[in-house]
Formats: structure tokens, sequence, C-alpha cells
């Protein structure tokens, strides 16, 4: 098929705007003519989101480049560590086949970190033999980030293996070390270790470039880093790049990297510079085979209103129209659904924490926006010997309970949520996908797990007066419904667990991180509260 585009070229390697005319035959750009008059319509490469799971879309890749090719994104750098973590190679398996029915490029990594720790129960294992032989496949592109920073640092022998095993295939490995600084930081870089998407201060995004390290800056819908970030822009544009990391499908349904783009260029920053880390930087370090819109090309493009805003009126991908005004010209595919869910439901009584009067709790404190969480201490109250919430001041119980097999749940309590009735709870819960919940008895709580289990993995909220849940039969990860219905399920979801109170702007994200713990610092795992500055489990009772 053959298309002729006119418009605004934006060059974005010479930092020039030219009126072209742009010849697209069987899948590559023939003729770029230069033009007297083009439309006042701006062509350029499509955005790449430098690092994502696409599994925390809540949709199948599919689906997902559906929803993502309408806001100009033609790439993702994509880690399948969420899958894994349920279904070891299988899972990977799975989502490269799903992105083969699509035009869109998934750039897949090797995830490094399956479980992330030892300290958690997951549905399977990679271990160093597995990840060499997903690096030597060549549909995987990259080592997927290094949680394990300590691991890097003290030289444990199979974090090492895989790093090398991935230097000696040519493959960059991606980092994951948040609040690292100085000389550990130094250690980590100097293992091979080339980006890092968890900065969450300006000093320590620049000590990491200064360490050779290219830097993400993170816009997601739980964890956003561009105000902190933003200032290296003008400096260091040649070593950023943009993420989103996890895009749940509401916010997914709004924008992607084309609305970071736009805040950008909106708060001052030149466009070139910001667009050669949306569109160029990626594609060069992860020699990400897209076209920039020079002859020989592939036809990869995007058609922009304005420099400004960046809302895409169309989106071409290996020469074909994908996406045009707001809509996805891709078809709908319904996904398959594999799983791993062993449990049955659980009983109020399961959830009570005995403890002597007069007892000092850790209590975790969720920040709204941010991954990490603060440890604060707590009097809590107790009714016949058992500690319970205390709701004038914010303090819910959390629950992590084991989804692979039967085991007694891990019982803590948390801070910022702000749920006045019920509770919500989630089988997306990073990384080893375990049912979270958070809520305001024990009752609620409950009913909110079960609800959960009844559909072997999803997302719910329960109170007195209804209950609202969210199937994943995809792993208990992803919904195999079309994005756009996806999307108005987590609306309905995320706008009832505010009538119960919360006061988060995305709570099922911020729930979804209450169990990573290699994020500090006060977390839980299915077995227990972890610190996660010291890498060990702490007492709730002090």
């Amino acid at each position: 098929m053959k298309h002729t585009l006119e418009g605004q070229l934006v060059d974005i390697p010479a930092q020039k705007i030219i009126p072209s005319r742009l010849i697209i035959e069987n899948g590559v750009i023939t003729e770029r003519i230069k033009i007297d008059e083009a439309p006042n319509q701006y062509i350029l490469p499509p955005f790449i989101d430098a690092h994502i799971h696409i599994e925390s879309s809540m949709l199948p890749p599919g689906e997902f480049a559906r929803m993502a090719t309408v806001h100009g994104t033609g790439a993702t750098v994509s880690d399948p560590h969420e899958i894994a973590n349920v279904l070891g190679m299988a899972g990977v398996e799975y989502m490269l086949e799903e992105a083969k029915h699509s035009p869109f490029n998934f750039y897949f990594g090797a995830p490094s970190c399956v479980p992330a720790t030892t300290f958690e129960t997951a549905g399977a294992t990679l271990g160093v033999e597995e990840v060499r032989q997903l690096l030597e496949r060549s549909d995987i592109n990259y080592l997927a980030e290094m949680m394990n920073w300590p691991g890097v640092i003290f030289e444990d022998e199979e974090v090492l293996a895989k790093i090398k095993a991935a230097h000696d295939l040519g493959k960059p490995v991606d980092g994951h070390a948040p609040g690292l600084k100085g000389e550990q930081a130094a250690q980590y870089a100097k293992a091979g270790i080339s980006t890092d998407h968890e900065c969450f201060s300006y000093e320590e995004a620049l000590g990491k470039l200064k360490l050779g390290m290219k830097v993400l800056i993170r816009e997601g819908s739980a964890a956003r880093n561009y105000e902190a970030l933003a200032p290296l822009i003008s400096d260091h544009y040649q070593n950023l790049m943009f993420c989103s990391d996890d895009k749940h499908p509401d916010s997914l349904l709004i924008n992607h990297i084309n609305g970071v783009v736009s805040r950008a260029v909106k708060d001052g920053y030149d466009v070139f510079k910001v667009l050669q880390m949306a569109c160029i930087n990626p594609k060069q370090h992860y020699s990400i085979n897209m076209g920039e819109c020079n002859v020989g090309d592939i036809g990869d493009l995007i058609i922009v209103d304005n420099l400004t805003d960046f809302t895409v009126k169309a989106c071409y991908l290996a020469g074909e129209l994908v996406a045009e005004n707001g809509n996805s010209l891709l078809p709908y595919r319904k996904a398959n659904t594999p799983n791993a869910f062993g449990i049955g439901k659980i009983s109020p009584e399961a959830l009570q924490i005995k403890a002597p009067q007069n007892t000092k709790c850790r209590v975790i404190e969720a920040l709204d926006g941010e991954l990490i969480t603060k440890e604060l201490e707590a009097d809590l109250p107790i009714i016949d010997g058992s500690l319970q919430p205390k709701l004038e001041d914010d303090i819910l119980k959390i629950v992590v309970i084991n989804r692979y097999h039967t085991a007694p749940p891990a019982v803590a309590f948390i801070k910022g949520f702000g749920l006045k009735d019920g509770a919500i709870a989630s089988s997306v819960a990073h990384d080893c996908h375990n049912i979270v919940a958070v809520g305001t008895s024990d009752k609620a709580i409950t009913e909110a797990i079960n609800l959960v289990i009844s559909e072997k993995g999803g997302l719910s909220a329960w109170s007195q007066e209804k209950n609202h849940i969210i199937g994943l039969p995809i792993a208990g990860l992803m919904s195999n419904l079309e994005g756009h219905v996806v999307a108005q399920q987590y609306t309905d979801l995320d706008l009832f667990a505010k009538e119960l109170g919360s006061t988060l702007k995305s709570p099922y994200m911020t729930l979804s991180f209450m169990a990573l713990l290699v994020i500090p610092q006060l977390k839980l795992s299915d077995k227990g509260l972890f610190d996660g500055k010291t890498f060990t489990f702490v007492d709730l009772v002090k």
C-alpha cells in the first residue's frame, strides 16, 4: 500500500522543522521531499515508553497496543516480570506470542529477579539458566531491571552470572536502585548496569548520570518523578528517557508518553531535547528497529496537531495507519487466559492479631504518588485481646495472603489510604502478585479478598451496601476484554474506593506496591513485615 503524507517534518537530530512530503510504499519511506508549503500539522517518529510492565495496564499486549497507538506510542521497552512471577517461562512465552498479533514494537527483556527476593512467595523462579535461555532469543532484547542491588554490590554469584549472560550476548542491563548514591551507586554502575528508572531526587539522578548511567524520568499511574527530575533535561537530555513503568487502563485512556512530552514543552524545555528523549534515545539505547522519518526507514511515524499539546491525529506503524483521531484501527482479539491460583476462601478469624495491652506497633505509611513508604509508630486499640485499626487516625489493617497455596496470612497496619468504610483488595501486588488488601475491619477485608479468590484474580471493593469486582483471568493480572471496557470498569471501581473514603489519587496502584519489598522502607509480604532498608523482617509489635 502507498501513502503520501504532507506536513511540517520534525527532524529531531538536526533540530529543524522542514515542510515535507513523505511517500511510503510497502512499509518503507521511499521519498522525503522538501516542499514550499505544507499543512500545519507535524510529522515525527512515534514515542517510545522506555520502561513499562504491560501487565500493569491490566491488558494483554494486543489490547495495550490498541490503546497506546492512539496516543502516538509506537514501541515499549517491556519487562514481563509480573507474569513471570506468576507463570515463569510460560508467562514470558505468553507475552511474546500475544505480541506477535500486533504491528506494535514490543521490545521484551528477560526478567532478572523472579522472584524479586527470597522473602516472599512467587509462582515461579527464573534462575541463571532460564535467564540465559531467554537472552539467547532474538525476540528478547535486554536484561530487565536488576532489582537485587544488594546482590550486585555484594557480588552475589547468581546475580553476577545473569548480568554476565547479558553482557556476553551484547545486550544492555536495566537497573532498579531507588535511593542508591555515592560508593554503592558507583559499585552498581560498575557492574554494567546501564539505566535506572527509580531515581526520586535530582541529586540521586545527577549522581547516576555522572557514573555513566542513563536515567529514565517516570510518570506512571502511581510513581511520578517528573517534578523532581525535569530540571535535568536542559543539560542532560542526551542521557535521559521517559517511561511510565506502570500505567493503569483509565490513565492510558487519557494519554501516554505524549502527556509527559506535552508537560515538559509547556514547562519551557526545548522541544527538540524533549523529543530526543521521547523518540530517539530509547531507540538508540535498546537498538529498537524503528524509523526516524528518513528515506529507507521503516514507515513508523505519527502526525500531531501541534508541538505543544501533541494531540495525535494519526499513527503509522510499518507503513500502515493503525490509529486516527483518537480511534484505534487495530482489530480487537480476545486473548487466552493462563492462570495460577491455588487457594480457597478465608475467614475473618484468620486475620486477628493477638497482643497485650499498651502495645506500640510499627505502621506502614503510604505516600500518594510514591512507591516508597515510611515507618511510623502507633498505639493501637485492643478488643478481646486482638489489635484493631484506628480509623480516627487513618490507621487501617493491611493483609497479604499467598495465592499459590494455603498459608497463614500476613497482617499489619497502614496509614494513608483514608478508607472510612469497607475494604479494597487486589491480586495485582508487585512483585509476586499474592493478594493484598486494606480495610477497616476483618469482615470487610475478608469479603474483599474472597471476591478476588472467587474470580481467581482481580481487583475488588466491598462495603455493607455493595461490592465491585474486576475479574483478571490472565494470570490474575490482566483482563481479556476490550481496553475501553476495562478502563471504564477500573474508573468505576476507583470511584467506589474513593466513595469509601480513600484519599489517594490511584488507590489500587498504590495498593499494588505495598508488597514490593525492594522499594523502601516498610512493606508487607506474604511472609511478614519487611524493612527495605535493612532487607530484613521486623516485628509488628515493638
